[in-house]
């Protein structure tokens, strides 16, 4: 029996280094902005195909110059996929939700935007203002998916926080559009983290 248990604990121990090695490897990037800069970690031991797609995104600099072209305070920003104009960019196929990976839309948290249809989600990304608990998934139908978390802001709430707080309007057909485009300058991976 004391066999058993020290295995047990060994594997508890070994399951701990990995769950925290994993961790330590997710990626995280640098969210320059008009108002301040953000840094975000990237769960791609959770998310793995959303990361890996928004990382494609970082990488060709298709978030450069875009805006947070939807922000309402008390619930999110939304951002990646319009010019400062209110130009959409083009993207890449969609890709598939992730929604069900135990991640929840909490305060600081990333997830995808999407239209009505779970798995359209491509560049467009939110940072919620708080605990958005109807986001969650909760099955696999189309009004179960959720929207899937796969990230956090880690440093720059105080940016996000600034940034819900700005004055907006309709810009076209867009709602809650910021009166003054908040830019996204850059999104660059912080290398050797």
């Amino acid at each position: 029996m004391k066999h058993l248990i020290a295995f047990v604990a060994a594997c508890v121990a070994a399951l701990s280094f990995a769950g925290s090695a994993a961790a330590q490897q997710n990626p995280k990037v640098e969210v320059k902005t008009s108002r301040g800069t953000l840094q975000i970690e990237l769960f791609a031991d959770k998310a793995p195909k959303t990361v890996a797609n928004f990382l494609q995104y970082v990488e060709s600099g298709q978030y450069k110059g875009t805006v947070f072209h939807r922000v309402i305070d008390g619930f999110m920003i939304q951002g990646g996929g319009f010019d400062r104009d209110m130009r959409e960019k083009k993207t890449r196929d969609t890709i598939q939700n992730e929604a069900g990976n135990g991640l929840k839309n909490t305060v600081g948290t990333l997830a995808m935007a999407r239209t009505p249809n779970p798995h359209s989600a491509s560049a467009q990304f939110f940072i919620n203002l708080k605990d958005n608990d109807f986001l969650n998934y909760r099955e696999a139908t189309n009004q179960g998916y959720g929207y899937a978390v796969f990230g956090k802001v880690t440093q720059g709430m105080d940016v996000v926080n600034t940034i819900a707080k700005v004055s907006t309007g309709s810009a076209g057909p867009h709602q809650d559009v910021p009166r003054e485009p908040i830019v996204i300058e850059s999104v660059t991976l912080i290398k050797g983290k």
